[in-house]
């Protein structure tokens, strides 16, 4: 059976952490800025986890067991 690649765009995109969690950039902060507060900003800049039902896929294309990092 051949090796199972990574997606290279999830590579980019994800990072696990030690504790195996998955964490990924949060939207909203590319462009349209001025009208955004200082604080919803700042938020921006904060990593966040991976959602529940995305944590599966997500785990797939970086080629990840269950329950390793």
């Amino acid at each position: 059976m051949p090796k199972q690649k990574t997606s290279r765009a999830a590579k980019k995109r994800f990072k696990v952490t030690g504790a195996g969690k998955l964490l990924r950039r949060r939207a909203m902060k590319s462009h349209l800025l001025e009208k955004k507060s200082a604080k919803r900003k700042r938020r921006f800049r904060q990593q966040d986890e991976v959602s529940g039902t995305d944590v599966r896929e997500v785990r797939r294309m970086l080629g990840l067991r269950k329950g390793r990092s």
